[in-house]
Parts: structure tokens; C-alpha cells; sequence
């Protein structure tokens, strides 16, 4: 197979050490190999990658603990450093994270299959939404260096971390999700204990040193494992303040459920998803099939974001089918780092057969495969079907597939899809194509209220960062953005005074000192 020397594995990554209090501990013990389902030879077999720590109950507690040393009862050194000091570690890390650009880029390809142009956009979106983390908590800070006077009290407010924070990513955006989680919590002060997902795992590896150097002993912990294994026994002390976790809900319930004081326990959490599209009579389908094409299969499926169900008026739907499934067909199927190729091997190696259950309990049911390609079975990928016409009674309509495979539903009425979305349990995000006003117009006062974000006419995305994302219902709690990421990982805190002569003189005299990191009109630049 012609491999490009550059995305070769040229040698193992066997991750032998865990980041706990500062130091990367040797581990000795059991490891679990790590491969990708991209084979590196013509007869196709998975490539060994390397492997990681199988750590146990005893080395995720002593993570546990040293994230509880670091945050001291609120009385460690990075709860009560000064912003502008945290935010100088955060540059830091920064800096050196930026020069492993190419090994984590390579290991995104290897590991989880996404295309050289994707890898590299994570990557980069990922040092971006850094710096914009940065640039925001600076803005914050400015604000809150005053005084507020209301009623004979003066108020000093800010915002203070909440505790401890146990973050677990997913595998779709091993960087840049698991991040948009551990870089607001980090930064206003909390202490972290990071668990990789189980695909996208050894890309840490190359940022391990950065996050060591980068910041005071405990403050991020980064353990390996089974998140039954590490993760369970950390949350059942009770000692963790946020459960911060991108995934699915079964992992976020069993993890809840667990914490012995949950009315202790902030969540932050992005779920699953459904999101539809909806195709009005009059849509540009053009634009409209451009747009589901990128929505339903960029990374062949697998992000909560994708459009998971399409709803096409049934005055254009077989026009619309025998263009999208044309379109379908003609998306290039290859490796990473291949030109122009949009769909590339699936990471999880029980996803194909999975795909395949849904196409199959779909024909049983009275769907059809509209594209000549649609369900082609390989070893490590199924090409996407395109299934019509679908029904309640499907399990590609109710389940979220996260995955290569695009249910169409005909509708005749708006209240058909729109009556779907009040039932299910997820709220995220639509998209709408059509351009009648009026009929767009009363269509978004409904979805707004049925969703977090309503997509005209283009696909459901997360992005740009400096916009909400959330979802109702099953699919979030809490909001990231890189504004609302850092709200969300942190509390109003204050200090009031009376005004009158003893307390002034008391607050003049800490703000002359500067003896208090807290208590500061200092302005960042």
C-alpha cells in the first residue's frame, strides 16, 4: 500500500507513563495495544499503533487525590493565582502544543480515520479556541476590576472555580471537544483529572510534557483506562465538583448516578443528537443537497451535529433522492490522508456491523436502498446508504446511527416534522431550506423552541466557538462556547463591604499592598 513517508508508522507510541501531581509516573503494569482499523498492507489487517497504561482503581484515586492536594480546599496555588499568572501557564502550554502539530495531526489519521484536511482543521481550530479562551478571560477580568456600590454595600464580584473536574472527551474530536471541556475548567482555576477517550488516545501522548511543564503539580492529571475501571471509583468518593463529559448519555447517567452528593455535582455535558433537515416545496435543492451531503457524512456521520434525518416535502422528494444519491455515490472512499477524499474507515471496529443491522431492519420494515453503492461492506467501513422511505417503526429513525447511513421521511404537512421533533428526546439543532418568508418566518418562532440553533439553509454545525452550543431536552446541560464555556466551569463569587471609613481604609490598603490576588483593580492588557 503507498503509504506517504510522512503519515508512516515508522515506530510504536507505548505510552509507559500516567500524569499525576506534576511528574509522569513510570507504569509497569498490564497496557492495552492501540490500533487503527486503517490497514497498512495490501490484504487488509488492522495497524498496531502502540499502546497505553491499563491503570486500575488505586492509580485513579491517587489522581483523585492529587487534584483535591492541588486545589487545597480552595487554598492551592493555582485556585488562588492571579489571572494574569494562569493565563500565562495557558500561553505557555500553548506554545509548546503548537510545535506537535505534526505528530497529532498523523495520529487523528491513524487513529480515528478523519481526512488529512479535517485532522489538521481540528488541530488548528484547537489552538484557536485556546487563545480565544485566553482572550475572553482577559476581557472578563477587565470587567470584573472594579467596585459595584448598591444600597451602602460595596460588592467586589468575579467568577471562582467550583472544585475539582473530571473531564472525559469523545472520540469524534478527540482534541478539540475534549479541550473545549478542559481548557475553560483549567484556566479559571479548577483542577482537573482527564481521561482520553478510547479512540484518539494516543494523541496526548506528544502533549503530555506540555501539560507537566505547563502548569503547577495536580492542577491536570491524565490517567488512561476503562472509564468503568477509573472513572467510577473517582466519582464515588463524592469529591468531584463538575462532571464534565462529551458522549452518551447511558456513560453520563451511570457516572451521576454514582456521586454520592449530587446536589453537589455541576454537570456539563454534550449528548446525543437527531437533528433533522427539513426540505421546504420552494428550497434551492442546489444548495439544499450541497449542504445535506456536507451535513449528513462529513466524517462519514459521526458527530453530533450531523444531519441524522432528512424530511423532504414530498412535492420534490424524488427529485431530491436521485440527486442526493447520486451525489452519495460519487464521494471518494480512501485513506486519510488521500486527496479529495471524503469518506475513510470507520475507528471503531464494531461500527460496520452495527451500520449494517440498521440498513437491514430498515429493508425488513419497507425502506429501500436508493443508491447503487449504499451499503457496500467492507472490513472496516459500510458505504453510506441512503434508505427511503423511512418509518417511526425503523430503528435508523429513532436511534442515533453516528454513522454513514441517511434516513429520508417524506412529509406533506410541516406539523409531521415538526410533531417528530416535540417527541424526541433530543433538542439540539435543524436545518430549514426554503425561501418563502412567511412560511420561514412562523416555521423559526416554532423551532427555536424546539431546539437550540436553527440552521437556514446551510447544515448544523458547532461552530463559529463564539456561539452557543448546547441542546435541550436529552442531547446537553450547560453551554460551551468560549464565552459560556468559562461561565460554565466557574460561580459568581464576592466580597461586600459596608461603606463606611474602617472598611475603606481596610480595602484601600489590600489593594495598595496587592496582598490579595482577589481583591484587585489591576487591568490586563
Amino acid at each position: 500500500m503507498d503509504i506517504p513517508e510522512a503519515y508512516k508508522i515508522t515506530s510504536l507510541i507505548n505510552q509507559n507513563s500516567y500524569l499525576v501531581s506534576g511528574e509522569l509516573k513510570p507504569w509497569k503494569g498490564k497496557t492495552t495495544e492501540v490500533y487503527s482499523t486503517i490497514s497498512s498492507t495490501e490484504d487488509y489487517k488492522p495497524t498496531l499503533l502502540g499502546s497505553i497504561p491499563q491503570l486500575g482503581k488505586d492509580e485513579a484515586l491517587e489522581a483523585l487525590d492529587a487534584a483535591c492536594d492541588a486545589y487545597d480546599k480552595g487554598k492551592g496555588s493555582w485556585p488562588t493565582m492571579k489571572v494574569i499568572d494562569r493565563i500565562a501557564c495557558m500561553e505557555n502550554f500553548v506554545k509548546q502544543m503548537k510545535t506537535k502539530r505534526a505528530e497529532v495531526v498523523k495520529l487523528l489519521m491513524w487513529e480515528i480515520g478523519k481526512n488529512l484536511p479535517d485532522s489538521e482543521k481540528e488541530f488548528d481550530r484547537t489552538v484557536d479556541y485556546i487563545n480565544d479562551t485566553i482572550e475572553d478571560y482577559k476581557q472578563l477580568d477587565r470587567r470584573n476590576a472594579k467596585f459595584e456600590k448598591q444600597d451602602g454595600v460595596y460588592a467586589h464580584i468575579r467568577r471562582g472555580p467550583l472544585g475539582v473536574v473530571l473531564c472525559l472527551g469523545p472520540y469524534n474530536y478527540p482534541l478539540n471537544e475534549t479541550f473545549a471541556l478542559l481548557i475553560p475548567a483549567l484556566i479559571v482555576g479548577n483542577t482537573v483529572i482527564f481521561k482520553p477517550a478510547k479512540h484518539g488516545v494516543l494523541l496526548i501522548s506528544p502533549l503530555l510534557e506540555a501539560f507537566r511543564s505547563s502548569f503547577p503539580k495536580g492542577a491536570v492529571n491524565i490517567i488512561y483506562g476503562r472509564g468503568r475501571t477509573v472513572a467510577t471509583p473517582i466519582m464515588e468518593t463524592g469529591k468531584v465538583n463538575v462532571l464534565a463529559l462529551i458522549g452518551n448519555s447511558t456513560s453520563a447517567n451511570a457516572l451521576q448516578n454514582v456521586h454520592p452528593r449530587q446536589n453537589r455535582l455541576r454537570l456539563v455535558l454534550g449528548l446525543e443528537a437527531k437533528n433533522p433537515a427539513i426540505v421546504l416545496p420552494d428550497a434551492d435543492l442546489d444548495l439544499a443537497i450541497d449542504e445535506c451531503i456536507a451535513g449528513t457524512l462529513s466524517f462519514n456521520g459521526q458527530r453530533c451535529t450531523a444531519l441524522k434525518i432528512l424530511y423532504v416535502h414530498e412535492s420534490i422528494i424524488e427529485e431530491f433522492n436521485k440527486r442526493f444519491s447520486a451525489r452519495v455515490d460519487a464521494l471518494k472512499f480512501g485513506n486519510p490522508w488521500e486527496d479529495g477524499v471524503k469518506l475513510t474507515p470507520l475507528p471503531e471496529p464494531g461500527k460496520p456491523a452495527y451500520i449494517q443491522e440498521l440498513i437491514d431492519d430498515a429493508l425488513e420494515k419497507g425502506a429501500k436502498i436508493l443508491n447503487k453503492k449504499g451499503g457496500e461492506t467492507s472490513n472496516n467501513y459500510v458505504f453510506p446508504a441512503v434508505l427511503y422511505p423511512v418509518n417511526k417503526e425503523m430503528r435508523v429513525f429513532q436511534e442515533e446511527q453516528f454513522g454513514p447511513v441517511v434516513p429520508i421521511v417524506s412529509f406533506n404537512d410541516i406539523e409531521e416534522p415538526l410533531d417528530d421533533m416535540a417527541e424526541s428526546n433530543y433538542g439540539q439543532q435543524v436545518s430549514v431550506f426554503g425561501k418563502d418568508v412567511k412560511t420561514l418566518a412562523s416555521l423559526i418562532d416554532t423551532l427555536v423552541n424546539l431546539v437550540c440553533r436553527v440552521n437556514l439553509n446551510s447544515s448544523c454545525q458547532r461552530g463559529p466557538d463564539a456561539y452557543p452550543f448546547t441542546g435541550r431536552k436529552d442531547s446537553a446541560v450547560a453551554t460551551l462556547s468560549v464565552h459560556d464555556a468559562i461561565r460554565s466551569f466557574s460561580i459568581r463569587t464576592f466580597v461586600a463591604s459596608k461603606d463606611n471609613a474602617y472598611n475603606n481604609a481596610i480595602l484601600n490598603e489590600i489593594l495598595d499592598s496587592k496582598a490579595s490576588n482577589f481583591i484587585s483593580t489591576d487591568y490586563i492588557l
